[in-house]
Order: structure tokens, then sequence, then C-alpha cells
């Protein structure tokens, strides 16, 4: 810290952690449960407030949160339309950085905390990630903090305990840019590699099959070497033959035996199978051979008798990839689903950091403090003892790859404090932890070696020793078997049966998630973190399916692609490539590489590759077409073409699309709903038949063209827009013609009213969720030209099924705003629904508030004036407005809106 001037204002330290939780755990730590909090103007995230020390000297605390990243990677806008941009140009496209989460403004949120602050302690996640975003961080606030590198710090911490804080704060480092850095190159990577593969397939696939069954094709440098893993054991189990075998069955009669002095038996009597030596063999006639030495001996002699201490070694320390492999075998949980409620238990102080890749605990760290903790507990008392009576025994050395320490257990709670899975991940990390503190299980193996003939058996059997760390894993316990009790060489047993068995060999079954995650530790594909994220996407993409018991069966659209890369480019499917880039941004990290030359080689690579791929596709194409019926043999016939008559085909598989196969066309739909025809109705741009996009009864649906939704017609409309998003200024299903006002909660959007499904009516937002019930007396409901004196909203008149008093309309009718007339807004059901008020001259959405005739007259003014001064309208778009498509009034309104852009 600097000295400071007597007089001199109070410093400020700001304090930034990753997620809100985290930060409200914090500030009650530091604070001694004394800070003063606030909503953060974004609405996501608190700031937390108090006064204390800092260097020895008195300062103000001031502790918020991110919501994960500040800022994500992409390319520049015009590199995003993927009709207009080659895949290959994104190998040396710019990039950009833009704000994760444009809702949550949280770079500008930053910067309005860091105002007055002179400090900067970082309370991110302790891996690259987190050092990554330290840096987002200080980018969004060293304008406002003036920061240096003397005043960034950076708290490395493990767990939210009062000590583990505590000790952080007493020991701040600075932020890792190296570690930063190589993330960079990792986003930039996969960006690169993943967009251009990822489009270039897509467009050309689903441009010429209907059945894909899948949104997007994509390619990932770590998400295809994990799909290849799946398709690998089922290409093994696909080709697999199975062979018959034969075996002597040999089975003898145990127990019985004499007593010590000769007069009687003693024990049981049992029958006790024995094991050939040779296991099994391959040919019938050489069964038959063994079985005819041994089918005239009447007992089975007893050679040898061997017996041996062994041990079960108990687990080393838990890490993220040991944690998500024992949740899926042994919970049933995915991986996903695992991290997910392993990050809410560290968040709450239940466990430590659980993103990490060491398995060996330091030699700082307490092993004792957690099992007094869980002695303290009524449902861990008994166990914690035993750990205590066994001296706490010293776990075994694992692997310290210098990052966190192995997931414990930080706090002591019941099943009465935590349920669900929650409880279930709890108790297997307390378990594991207590199991790594007991010592090696140990149990007695007896061999008993015996002869048939001249054929040798045997028989083995365990007994139990000492339990060990098997007390807390149960489900490990070593199972006791008995072996013919205690023998001597030279003791005879009876057969009781012999003969010939006959079986086949099996198949490997498909791969598990666990299994899974051990291959793509050792390969070195993706990180403890990146693992879940990598085998979610393989199966939200239906390249995979999961099977009971949580094995991964790749579908056929798995397989084709994998069988396409390896036909084209092995090493698009292998792991090897990954994990060379993976060694190189570790070297980054590490600081024993440059940024931009393993950027530089890394995407030399992969451009080279992506070149031979594009080229060589047609080989990956000859397995689509045996696998996958083309466009034009998919779907059913649903809406007509505006451009040749003829009915397009609804091809309802993932991604839902409409295909004309007299023009070869493709028209993409919304996703997410149901597409079917809307009344016969027709563009009166384009003569396309409208169709209906709905989510059901009761939530959104509108009508759209599809040809204008894939080219939006007016300036003002996105890609991807439907009729209630278009300003045609006359068109019934338009904006303009049900639009009633602006929509508060989203700020862009505008009321429009849903009759999609008469008699029922709604009034929806065109941009967001929001809107409003209209109750089921209403039968007809219309949007008139003219505004509300009062709100500037579009008046409506609608026809009401009860009877209504004081009103000069015929009966049954209503005319008026529904915001400002009582016996309109009676209505609507606005309970729990944001809507804003129009007021004169304020922000409206679409244009709302003119009225349509007024909308008529100005386009057909601005029409009359571009016609005389063509100069003021754009040539490329002038020449578009004079196309066949367009109709008379779109001419008019196309340059109106144009004008109105410019």
């Amino acid at each position: 810290g600097r000295c400071r001037a007597p007089g001199r204002a109070m410093r400020t330290v700001l304090m930034v952690s990753e997620k809100p939780s985290l930060a409200s755990s914090i500030s009650e730590i530091l604070s001694g449960r004394q800070a003063h909090s606030r909503k953060g103007f974004n609405n996501a995230c608190s700031v937390h407030e108090w006064r204390g020390s800092f260097r020895s000297e008195p300062v103000s605390f001031r502790m918020t949160s991110v919501c994960g990243h500040v800022m994500s990677l992409d390319f520049l806008p015009k590199y995003n339309n993927w009709d207009r941009c080659d895949p290959a140009e994104l190998f040396i496209a710019e990039t950009q950085k833009k704000e994760a989460s444009p809702g949550l403004k949280m770079p500008a949120f930053l910067a309005r905390e860091a105002r007055g602050c002179d400090v900067l302690v970082l309370w991110l996640d302790c891996d690259k990630e987190g050092e990554n975003i330290c840096f987002e961080v200080i980018e969004a606030v060293s304008e406002a903090m003036r920061l240096t590198p003397q005043n960034t710090y950076r708290a490395k911490f493990s767990a939210i305990t009062s000590q583990e804080i505590n000790h952080a704060m007493q020991n701040l480092g600075r932020p890792n840019e190296k570690e930063a850095i190589s993330v960079d190159a990792r986003q930039e990577l996969d960006l690169r590699i993943g967009c251009a593969f990822t489009r270039f397939q897509t467009k050309f696939f689903q441009g010429k099959y209907g059945n894909l069954d899948s949104n997007c094709i994509s390619y990932g440098p770590c998400q295809t070497p994990t799909l290849g893993f799946c398709v690998t054991r089922h290409d093994r189990i696909q080709s697999f033959k199975p062979e018959t075998f034969w075996r002597l069955n040999v089975q003898i009669q145990a127990g019985g035996e004499a007593a010590p002095n000769g007069d009687s038996d003693r024990g049981p009597k049992q029958l006790v199978p024995l094991e050939w030596r040779r296991v099994r063999v391959f040919e019938r006639e050489i069964a038959q051979f063994f079985f005819n030495t041994i089918k005239s001996a009447k007992v089975a002699v007893v050679t040898d008798v061997r017996k041996q201490e062994k041990s079960k070694p108990r687990p080393q320390a838990l890490n993220t990839v040991e944690m998500l492999r024992t949740a899926s075998s042994g919970l049933g949980m995915g991986p996903q689903q695992t991290m997910a409620v392993a990050e809410r238990l560290y968040t709450q102080g239940y466990i430590s950091y659980p993103r990490t890749e060491t398995t060996s605990y330091p030699d700082s760290f307490d092993l004792r403090g957690p099992v007094n903790q869980l002695r303290d507990c009524p449902d861990w008392r008994e166990l914690a003892q035993v750990a205590i009576s066994a001296g706490l025994t010293k776990p075994r050395k694992g692997a310290d790859v210098g990052d966190h320490p192995p997931i414990t257990p930080t706090r002591a709670v019941g099943q009465n404090e935590l349920s669900g899975d929650a409880w279930r991940l709890y108790e297997m990390v307390v378990r594991h932890y207590l199991a790594t503190l007991l010592p090696d299980a140990k149990y007695e193996l007896t061999t008993v070696s015996l002869t048939v003939g001249p054929e040798e058996f045997s028989c083995s059997g365990t007994r139990l020793l000492d339990p060990g760390f098997t007390q807390a894993q149960p489900w490990l316990a070593v199972q006791e078997t008995a072996a013919l009790g205690t023998r001597k060489p030279g003791q005879e047993f009876p057969i009781t049966e012999a003969g010939i068995g006959e079986g086949q060999t099996g198949p490997p079954d498909y791969l598990t998630e666990s299994e899974l995650i051990s291959l793509m530790e050792k390969h070195g594909i993706g990180t403890d973190a990146s693992i879940p994220v990598h085998i979610q996407n393989i199966m939200e993409r239906n390249y995979v399916q999961l099977l009971p018991g949580r094995k991964l069966m790749p579908t056929e659209l798995g397989i084709v692609l994998v069988h396409g890369y390896e036909k084209i480019d092995k090493e698009l499917a292998l792991p090897q490539m990954r994990s060379a880039v993976e060694e190189q941004l570790n070297l980054i990290a590490r600081g024993q590489a440059d940024y931009k030359a393993v950027l530089k080689h890394a995407l030399d690579i992969f451009s080279a590759k992506f070149r031979y791929f594009v080229e060589h596709i047609s080989a990956m194409d000859d397995l689509f077409e045996v696998s996958f019926d083309p466009l034009c043999e998919s779907g059913k016939p649903l809406s007509r073409c505006g451009k040749c008559k003829r009915y397009m085909k609804l091809v309802a598989t993932r991604p839902q699309r409409l295909h004309c196969s007299h023009c070869n066309d493709t028209y993409n739909l919304p996703q997410m709903g149901s597409i079917r025809q809307y009344k016969e109705l027709k563009c009166p741009l384009d003569d396309f038949e409208l169709v209906l996009w709905t989510q059901g009864t009761n939530s959104k649906s509108f009508p759209l063209c599809p040809y204008c939704y894939a080219n939006p017609p007016f300036e003002d409309m996105k890609k991807g827009s439907g009729c209630n998003q278009c300003s045609h200024p006359t068109c019934p299903q338009s904006v303009q013609s049900n639009g009633i006002d602006g929509c508060a909660a989203c700020q862009s959007g505008v009321l429009v009213v849903d009759s999609t499904a008469p008699p029922k009516f709604k009034v929806l937002c065109n941009q967001c969720d929001v809107g409003l019930k209209v109750d089921n007396c209403v039968t007809k409901l219309a949007v008139l030209p003219d505004q509300c004196s009062r709100c500037n909203a579009n008046r409506v008149r609608l026809f009401s099924n009860q009877k209504q008093s004081g009103s000069s309309e015929p009966q049954g009718y209503l005319t008026g705003c529904i915001f400002c007339d009582n016996d309109l807004a009676g209505l609507f059901e606005t309970k729990d629904i944001r809507f804003r008020r129009g007021q004169p001259g304020g922000r409206r959405g679409r244009g709302r508030g003119r009225g349509r005739g007024a909308a008529v007259a100005e386009a057909a003014e601005d029409a009359a004036d571009i016609e005389k001064n063509p100069e003021i309208c754009d040539c490329a778009v002038l020449e578009l407005c004079k196309t066949d498509r367009v109709s008379n009034v779109g001419l008019g309104t196309r340059r109106f809106a144009h004008k109105r852009s410019v």
C-alpha cells in the first residue's frame, strides 16, 4: 500500500469474484457479516460494502462479481453471414472481443463500480479460465481506476472457508498473464477451426439430405475425437465375430472331512466347481480328447495349497476426472450435471474447488481438520471416529500438477440439510476423503490345486483380514468366498459331475461415460472443466444416444461423420492432433512458447487440412448417400412455392425446413415448434404461401413467409423474422396492421395481436416472451389506424359476448385503447405483465403509433421523392426494388424503409 497524506479521503478497494454467490460468501467472511449490500444496475450482480483494513491501512471495501466470462471472441459481423462468407476465410478473418452477455452490460457495470476505487483484488476461480477472466475485468475497469501492476492483486483460494479466504487475503499475488493468453489461444483456435468445418459441412449436407435430424453438423477439435472414441468401440462391436469354445466342467463334493481323531466327519457338505487350468479350447475334438483322459476318474486329488496375504489399495485423493467417473458409474449422474452440482456445493461452502487435476494432498494440508468437523455431525460421527482410530493413515502419493488441492469436504452437514443429487455427490466426496485416510483393505487368498487324471484344476477363496478403506466405500468391499477349508496335499474329493461345456465369445459393450472420460484424460482431450461439455455436445447434436447404464451408442449420423473423416483425413478424428495442440498451449501458459507462433503453426496445419477436406468431400458424401434420403424424397407437401407454384415439402426432422424439389431451393424455418399451413394466404411481396409456426395454444405463434424469413424484404427487418415483424404497410399479417404499442420489457419489440387461433386471441411481443391474455369472451379483435389521445397506442375494435352498457357501438362492440379505457382494459389480463405506456415523442417499436393510413401515405410520398431524386437511394437497393417479387406497394415501402435507415 501507499502512505496516505494527512486529511486525504479513505482509499477504496474493489474486489471482484466470478459469481454473485461467491461475492456474497467472501464478503460475509471478510466483513464478519457486517457488509451492506445493494443491487447493481444490471440487476444480476450485488455490491457488498464494508470498512476494514488492507495492508495495515484503513480502507473501504467494495465487493461485486461477474457472471462468468465478461467478453467472448467472435468474427466481425461481415463474416457471420453463412451465405456470403467462404468458410476458408475464417482461418484469417478478423476477430473481435464482444460482450459475452450483452443483456448484463457487465463492462459498463464494472466500470461504474470501479469509479473512485484505488486498488483491485481479483477473486476469480483459480484456473486458466479464471486467469483469463481476470484480465477481462482489468480491461473493463482500467480507465475508471487507472490500474497499474502495483495496485492490481490476485487472490488464490481453493475453498469458501474462513481460514482459506483469510489466508488468501493475507497472501495476495498477481494475475498470471501467460495462463490468460493460453486461454485466448485456445478460444481463437476453437473458433476458427470449429466454425470453418462446421459451416462448410452443415451447408453441404443439409442442402442435400432431409433426415439428418441435427440442427448443426458440427466439427470440434475436441468434440470430434470424443465422438471418435465412441464410434471406434461401435466398429469393434459390429465387426466382432463370435467364436465357439469348449471347456471341461468338473464339480466335486467338499465338507464332511474326518475329524482329528478320525472318528467322524465335520463341516457341511457342499458342491464346489473347479476351474480348468487350460480355461478353454476352440476345437471340439481337442476338448473331447481331454475329457476322455478324465472321464474314468472318480476323485480329484489335492496337489498344492497356497495361501497369500493380499491388499486392495485405498484410493488416491479425489480430482475432477475421478469425481466425474465415479458419479457416472456409481451415482448415474452425467458429467455436466455432476459439475453443476459440484460447483453449487463449492459456492455454498460444502466442498473445495471442484476443478483440479491434482491427486496428492499438499504437505501443509491439515488432514485432521475435516475429520474433526465430520465427527461433530451425527451422520458422519461413527465413520470419522473409525478414521481417527486408524491413526489417519498417510494417504497414497498421487500427482501434483500445481493447480488446486484435491476435492475435499469443507463443512460437515447431514442428510437433513442437503437432498437429492447434492446430498449424493456430497456423500461421495466425504466417503472418498475418509477412504484416503484409512489403511488398505487386507485379505487372504487361498488357492487349492487339484488333479483329475492328468489334467490340472484349481479353486480359490478369500478371507477378509481388515476391511480398511472399504468401511468408507462399502461398494468396493472384498467379497469372502470359501476355498475347501483347510486342506493338505494328497487329500481326495469325490467327483460328482464331469462334462464338456460349450460357449461363445461375446463382443465388447458400448463405451460408458466413465470409460469415455478415462480415454479423454489419457489422450489429453479437453480439460477437467471442458470434458463434460464435449460429452454433452455429442449427445445434444444427435451424434450419440445415452443408453441405460449410461452407455453411449453412436447414431447413424455420428458413425457416418467419423467414417467420413477417416476416409478423407484420419487425423481429423484422432486424438493426437488435439493432444499436440494442448501441449503447445500448456507451453504458452508456462512461458515456454510464443503465443503468435503457436497460433500460426496450428492454424496453418488445420487450414491445409480444411482445403484438402473440401476438395475430397465427395468421399464423405458417398457415405451420406447410403445412409440418408435426398431432400427431394423427404418430407410431406405443405405449401406452395412462390416461384414455380408447386407444393414444397416440409422436412420435419431437425432442422425443420421447406424444400422445393422443382426449384431445388431450401428455406429455413423457426425451430422448437410445429409448422403448418396458414389459411392458404399468400405473401403480397413474393406470392409464397404463408405457414404458421406455433408452440401450442397457450404459447407463442406467428405466421411467416418462407422466402421473407430467409431474405428480409425491408431494411428494418432482421433475417429470421415472421410476419409479426414485417413493416409492410397494407398486409393484414404485418406489424403495421396488428401492432398496438411498444413492449416495455425488451424496449425494442411491439405488442402485436395474435389471431392465428381464432376465436382465441393473444397480444404478444414480437421480440420477447411478454404478452397479454385476452378474455375468452372476445371473439373479434382488430387494430385501428388511429391512436389513443392519452398514450399514443393504437386503438382497437373488438366484439365481446358480454353485454356492454353505455356504449354507442352496436351491441357487443367496443372501440378504444386497451390501456386507457376501463371497459377494454378489463378484457386483457395484465397481471404480472410489464407493459410500457407510449409517450408522445418517445421511443416506439417498429414505427408503431403512426397508424396504418399514415404509414401508407408517408411511404407513397417517399416513393415519389425517390422516383424524382433517385440519388437519395442506394443504387443496389434501387435495383433490388425493381425485381419482379416486389409489388407496387412493396416498391414504395422498401424504398421508404431504406431512406429511414439511412
